[in-house]
């Protein structure tokens, strides 16, 4: 019984939670980690209290699932809801619609729609593939009056969580990641590490850091605050071009792009000046890097940090794999909860 009250008190906390923003991306580590069960938990929460604008990069709201054939839970939407869907779905939505705008926004299923449910009913939703198109979707349902948009992110499209898009972000994982229990604990915990990264503090390096995102791939900044900006096409080929550039005075490198192991590994091998550098990238959506390099990273004292910090306000698990097994929900989330200092609850199941 107390179990079941914790587990209530918490589903009530995130929602609470959810009041304090304007737009909320759910994102996924994987297929089948629950993503759309969290978005109709959301949706049938706000029902009555919320009008909510619905999005998404991907698609969602098809009965079965394209890649696994097996069946998927419909979005349930009520009236008054405001929809940016790619025509194809906007056809296929069994539900009653006004026609608000059309954006000369092209997917591969059709220009992006915008209408209003006149009446309750189920919906599918599409949108474009980049985040860019996402942030004008956004603006007009904030302009037709969404209360709070939601926009459902494809598989593992970390990106959505950028600040850029949304300004809060549901990660959703669960047991199809892998049949054993800790790995999946693990992988969520060190992604969940990685979008959190810290933010760089002092006002005149991120000033710095914006300036190099905004007009080249690599720059470097020295203790006097002085810039280097490298002449390279990509950050992920920019390895021996940073290794040149490095002196005893140098503090900051600053990545407009991915971080990945293979720079980070390429760079610890060849300087000796590691513990004195703080890697900096736009936001924790950029960084692909494994437990072990972070570790190795770490060890010898270097830093990374984010222009913008991704705010993370909960995980939503899903114990069941389509592959035939589950975990012990209970266990789970308590292993989950022990090593990740955030909201976690199971919107399936309850907990």
């Amino acid at each position: 019984m107390k179990g079941n009250q914790e587990a209530r008190k918490k589903m009530n906390n995130i929602i609470d939670e959810i009041r304090n923003y304007k737009s909320i991306s759910i994102i996924g580590m994987d297929k089948n980690v629950g993503k759309t069960t969290t978005l109709n938990y959301i949706i049938g929460k706000a029902r009555g209290k919320l009008t909510l604008g619905l999005t998404s990069i991907g698609r969602d709201g098809e009965e079965e699932d394209i890649v696994t054939s097996t069946a998927k839970p419909r979005i349930y939407v009520e009236k008054g809801s405001i929809i940016a869907t790619a025509k194809s779905c906007f056809l296929d939505s069994d539900i009653t619609k006004e026609i608000l705008k059309t954006t000369s926004i092209n997917t591969s299923m059709g220009e992006i729609i915008i209408f209003r449910c006149i009446s309750d009913g189920y919906i599918q939703i599409a949108g474009p593939s980049q985040n860019y198109y996402i942030e004008k979707i956004y603006r007009h349902l904030e302009e037709l009056g969404s209360d709070l948009i939601l926009v459902d992110g494809a598989l593992s499209r970390k990106s959505l969580a950028s600040p850029k898009v949304t300004q809060a972000t549901i990660l959703c994982t669960g047991a199809t990641l892998s049949n054993s229990q800790q790995k999946v604990v693990q992988m969520t915990s060190h992604t969940v590490n990685l979008l959190s990264i810290e933010k760089e503090k002092e006002r005149q390096i991120l000033d710095i850091s914006k300036d190099i995102i905004n007009t080249c791939k690599v720059g470097i900044i020295d203790k006097h605050k002085k810039v280097k900006k490298l002449d390279v096409l990509t950050s992920l080929d920019a390895s021996k071009e940073i290794i040149e550039s490095l002196d005893k005075f140098s503090e900051y490198i600053v990545i407009n792009g991915i971080l990945s192991d293979s720079l980070l590994e390429y760079i610890m091998k060849s300087t000796d000046i590691c513990s004195q550098i703080t890697f900096l990238v736009e936001d924790g959506t950029k960084l692909f890097i494994s437990e072990e390099t972070l570790n190795k990273l770490i060890k010898k004292g270097a830093k990374i940090k984010v222009i913008n910090k991704i705010n993370i306000i909960g995980i939503s698990v899903n114990p069941k794999s389509p592959y035939g097994y589950e975990f012990d929900k209970d266990k789970f989330l308590n292993m989950l909860r022990e090593k990740i200092n955030l909201p976690v609850f199971d919107v399936v199941g309850g907990g």
